[in-house]
């Protein structure tokens, strides 16, 4: 007799000696005789346990994107089309990307690449950028400068983008001035940006969204109705790219 049909067998006689029991669906020596059966096979299988925690994990990634469908489908605008974001690219391409990125984000820094090797091959492509700053102080105070520069030259923001996210060290207000200043910006003109127009409002609405999606940590994206997390890499991202132009999804 095979492990399935053992198992089956005693899963039915437990269940047709609990049935009519009005309380008590089984005795102790019923309930010690079947959990005693099912460990000894789990420590000589315990491989099935990985198939156990397979499953669950599809299962609640499932629960995950469906709960995010929900959500994007609800603040289409703020994700896709908000005011406070710079989109590079194709500002009429036919597919979107979404990413939530954090300035001192080591996996949004491994990321960045990514993104350009996408812009650079696919032409087609709009690519939104939304700054979601949650690794502290220094990464809300870069954030305070980055939209500082996108009010003042939203032309450059994109080679400020770059710059600051590509660079190794630490983003921080006075890092990310020092590199404003670089590209013409005057000091006295970021701060004064940054003084007159904080941009709360953008903090505020992309931790709602970060909350919305399930968006624990960076980078993140959003692309069609699908949430993707982590940086999962250009092949991924391109993969989802087809897939979208194939049947409108990500995954299709």
């Amino acid at each position: 007799m095979t492990f399935k049909t053992k198992l089956a067998a005693t899963v039915a006689l437990a269940l047709s000696v609990a049935a009519p029991l009005p309380a008590l669906a089984l005795d102790d020596a019923q309930k010690k005789e079947i959990g005693d059966f099912i460990k000894e096979y789990l420590v000589e299988n315990p491989e099935i346990l990985l198939d156990v925690q397979e499953a669950l994990q599809k299962k609640q990634e499932a629960q995950q994107q469906a709960k995010a469908q929900g959500a994007i489908t609800d603040n289409e605008k703020a994700i896709f089309s908000s005011p406070y974001d710079i989109a590079l690219g194709n500002p009429k391409g036919d597919v979107t990307i979404v990413e939530f990125f954090d300035y001192n984000c080591g996996y949004c820094k491994r990321a960045l690449s990514d993104m350009d090797e996408i812009l650079e091959e696919d032409k087609n492509v709009r690519f939104v950028l939304k700054e979601l700053p949650i690794l502290g102080p220094d990464s809300l105070a870069a954030h305070k400068v980055s939209a500082a520069v996108r009010d003042l030259a939203p032309e450059k923001y994109g080679e400020f983008h770059r710059a600051l996210l590509g660079n190794e060290g630490r983003a921080t207000e006075e890092s990310a001035i020092a590199l404003a200043a670089t590209m013409g910006l005057a000091e006295a003109d970021v701060r004064k940006t940054m003084a007159d127009k904080p941009h709360d409002d953008a903090v505020r609405e992309a931790y709602s969204l970060a909350n919305e999606l399930g968006i624990t940590g960076t980078p993140s994206y959003v692309l069609g109705q699908e949430m993707v997390f982590g940086a999962v890499g250009a092949g991924d991202l391109r993969e989802k790219i087809a897939n979208v132009r194939a049947c409108g999804k990500a995954t299709c």
